[in-house]
């Protein structure tokens, strides 16, 4: 009788939480593939973002810090996370809201909507910087000259600055934005498949930009996709889910694919992936390009003029493919020409309403 109940004990131990050991588990950690329950679940995470904040002294009591905020899960996971462990731990941070609208029509529109309900939901201000405002251009209008081909580049490269502008216009020390574990391993093959010796040495660090205008942090650099999905879900946390509808092409899909295919396999290969960019180490031999900063626009740029004023003329002009890969092919030729030697001219246009 005794041994029966052992037994029993035993059985019904195996399907506890082996965290607490009280309460039935509810999911298996991708990470560790731990089974634990719901309330361990939520302590865990936390504290693992926190540790990370701590641990690389991301911020610094009294600093203003903006959120870039997309609607999605991971900023609203990062939003919500953020705001209880600045409250929690008495991080000190006056925290915002950062939007951005690309003028896409049926997705940006609608996230927007979510950011904004999130701002009356977590009580943190908001600010949105548009395209239109910033470059003269949306998402909509730069797709329709273009295609579908190219529109990612267009889209990263104006992304990443209007964040910087927006940041600006808040005052903000510090701009925090929801890359997970997952985008940070994609990045890493992806900067290995082109060759990009440069941005390979930074992708993985956690804080980068502290030699430019306003430094950038990914507080969740180990935290798995799937484990912020889970956390909103459980959470019951108000987010956008839908993919942008001129993305299901990009080549980042490819990485993310692998990626996937990978953790399958073992699950703790997106570390590992993350682990081998930080060890990577560059010959000093190596040249690398020099920081300096766009003589149009005064952004940072290794080129004389940045990334974004050579793309916007090219909008302007009327020739889209400038700045974008080398041309090819003899149909264009005259056309592409014309679109290298525009970008001599440059200068002599204003990029974008905003200085900082």
């Amino acid at each position: 009788m005794e041994a029966g109940e052992a037994k029993s004990k035993k059985a019904g131990g195996s399907r506890l939480c082996c965290i607490c050991n009280q309460r039935r588990p509810v999911l298996k950690r991708p990470k560790t593939l731990q089974q634990i329950c719901r309330e361990c679940f939520y302590e865990v995470f936390e504290e693992e973002i926190h540790q990370v904040i701590v641990g690389n002294r991301l911020f610094k009591s009294g600093e203003r810090v903006a959120i870039g905020a997309s609607g999605g899960k991971d900023s609203t996971v990062l939003a919500y996370v953020l705001s209880e462990l600045n409250r929690r731990h008495n991080y000190g941070l006056d925290l915002f809201l950062l939007s951005i609208d690309e003028g896409i029509t049926g997705y940006r529109d609608d996230s927007l909507e979510t950011v904004k309900r999130n701002e009356v939901q977590y009580g943190l201000p908001l600010q949105i910087v548009s395209y239109k405002d910033l470059y003269g251009w949306t998402m909509d209008e730069i797709v329709k000259m273009i295609g579908l081909k190219n529109n990612c580049t267009f889209c990263g490269v104006f992304r990443r600055q209007a964040l910087d502008r927006g940041a600006a216009l808040l005052k903000v020390d510090k701009l925090v934005t929801g890359h997970n574990a997952d985008d940070i391993a994609e990045t890493v093959l992806l900067n290995i498949l082109r060759g990009d010796i440069a941005r390979l040495s930074r992708c993985t660090s956690i804080t980068t930009g502290e030699d430019g205008p306003i430094p950038r942090c990914k507080p969740f650099k180990y935290t798995y996709e799937k484990e912020i999905v889970m956390y909103a879900y459980f959470k019951k946390l108000d987010y956008f889910s839908t993919e942008c509808i001129y993305s299901p092409n990009a080549y980042r899909g490819f990485a993310r694919e692998f990626i996937k295919d990978l953790e399958r396999l073992r699950p703790r290969a997106i570390l590992d992936i993350i682990k081998s960019g930080e060890d990577f180490r560059i010959a000093t031999t190596t040249k690398m390009p020099e920081q300096g900063t766009c003589e149009r626009c005064g952004y940072i740029s290794s080129q004389k003029w940045c990334k974004a004023c050579v793309l916007l003329e090219g909008l302007n002009r009327g020739l889209p493919k400038m700045g974008i890969g080398r041309p090819r092919g003899s149909g264009n030729d005259q056309k592409d020409t014309k679109a290298r030697s525009t970008a001599k001219s440059i200068e002599s246009k204003q990029c974008g309403s905003l200085e900082f």
